[in-house]
């Protein structure tokens, strides 16, 4: 079973950079020097095993290079390649730390039992993550993954409960 960690969208420069759209929980796990990533790109069957050589943050992008790809040519077919991890390197988390893809798919119940949607991703601005969440006729719900709103999370049950501030869900 493989997890996306990244999107490949462009080159550069021509030193063998490739700019990467990060969807990883832990990015600088994932992108540390020496970390092992799979490409999969459409054009190949089985995935190119690549050995992070450098990981910078340029304007909302993840910079990387590898190991043994040191020229633009040799990264240009990349692009639109996914970066994956296996299940065997996601490794074991804290309490009240999750992987992506176990609240993805949630069910999100406020603590008065009303449905409230599941979330459909995650996005990472900034301090804390904030769940998008799919209501039932189409509205999309930010929920803050904070303390004083998320009070219980069943990955097993796939099921979310939240407390919603004033305005959360309006």
């Amino acid at each position: 079973m493989w997890f996306n960690v990244g999107k490949i969208v462009n080159t550069h420069g021509l030193n063998g950079e490739v700019r990467v759209i990060s969807i990883t929980d832990f990015k600088e796990e994932r992108f540390k020097i020496g970390s092992i990533l799979y490409l999969f790109i459409t054009e190949q069957s089985k995935p190119i095993e690549l050995v992070v050589k450098s990981h910078r943050i340029h304007k909302n992008f993840d910079l990387l290079t590898f190991e043994g790809y040191t020229n633009i040519n040799e990264v240009e077919k990349w692009k639109n390649g996914i970066l994956k991890v296996s299940k065997e390197q996601l490794g074991k988390l804290d309490e009240g730390e999750f992987y992506f893809h176990e609240i993805v798919g949630c069910q999100v119940l406020t603590t008065s039992n009303e449905l409230v949607g599941v979330v459909k991703e995650i996005l990472t601005p900034g301090a804390n993550d904030v769940w998008v969440v799919k209501g039932e006729k189409g509205k999309e719900y930010l929920i803050p993954y904070i303390e004083p709103i998320v009070k219980h999370i069943n990955v097993q049950e796939k099921r979310i409960i939240i407390e919603p501030m004033e305005g959360l869900l309006s």
